[in-house]
């Protein structure tokens, strides 16, 4: 059988506000892009009883069985979905897990659309916006693969045409706990991002936005915020800003140079960090 090579892009929350709560979890909004870094998924169907699921490199140590691909499976399986073929699935991981940058969810989305774009399951949207709502809140997100806003509703929005920005990645070496980060919200933000335009992506606006959940993890965990303050103080940023729920530090920069000296800095500072350049897309 043939094999099957595809990208698994990175996530990163330019703009995250929390704006509610419904019964199982917060209600937010927020302005997502995603980046030139990705994990590569190679995907092979097989003449077996069962479904191989398998992850290699740098971020894949603590990735157990009850991982994102191994619930999509499951799911499509219960579903009939899959019609007793069976895959072999192995992901090398470049993006770390608990950064804030959709790694494991961004890993089913870009499953689910392998199935879709080879016609392996034939469902329609509201099957499939189900399907990843039992996977993460977010896995819907990995289907659109381009800037989009998210709105209070939970309405998707792409962005059709926007610049790309030039981005440093850096992380410590620890991770933040979505749950944890979550529950200590105490107060909600105004909704914001409902009213769509083009121009939500001008670098301008973006730096009026800000993520709703830095004060948590930066009172939490006080390492996320010395970071953000040296990238201000050492560096050319035009803005910085955690994604998700952390533990990854965004510095937005307007040229790849302002990014490879920045780069140079962290890792004077911050020896054992996690440290890449990267690109909207």
């Amino acid at each position: 059988m043939k094999l099957h090579k595809i990208k698994s892009f990175a996530k990163i929350n330019i703009a995250l506000n929390v704006v509610g709560k419904n019964k199982l979890l917060h209600r937010i909004e927020s302005l997502v892009s995603f980046l030139d870094l990705n994990d590569l998924i190679k995907i092979q169907q097989i003449k077996k009883e069962n479904h191989e699921i398998n992850f290699k490199g740098a971020f894949s140590k603590k990735i157990n069985a009850n991982n994102t691909i191994s619930k999509l499976i499951k799911i499509l399986e219960k579903e009939k979905l899959l019609k007793d073929k069976k895959f072999k699935i192995e992901v090398e991981k470049n993006i770390p897990s608990e950064a804030g940058l959709g790694g494991g969810s961004m890993n089913a989305a870009s499953v689910i659309n392998f199935f879709i774009k080879k016609k392996i399951i034939r469902t329609n949207y509201k099957k499939i916006s189900k399907i990843c709502k039992q996977i993460g809140s977010d896995v819907i997100l990995g289907l659109y693969s381009t800037s989009l806003v998210l709105n209070s509703k939970g309405k998707i929005s792409v962005i059709a045409k926007n610049k790309k920005i030039n981005v440093l990645l850096v992380k410590p070496n620890f991770g933040c706990s979505t749950k944890k980060i979550y529950a200590g919200i105490r107060k909600f933000s105004k909704i914001n991002l409902d009213k769509f335009n083009s121009n939500m992506f001008n670098l301008k606006k973006l730096k009026m936005y800000n993520n709703d959940l830095e004060p948590i993890a930066f009172k939490k965990y006080p390492k996320l915020n010395m970071i953000k303050n040296f990238l201000y103080s050492n560096s050319n940023p035009e803005f910085v800003r955690m994604t998700g729920s952390g533990s990854t530090i965004v510095g937005y920069f307007l040229t790849k140079k302002d990014c490879q000296t920045a780069k140079r800095q962290i890792k004077q500072k911050f020896k054992n960090y996690w440290c890449i350049i990267a690109k909207t897309i």
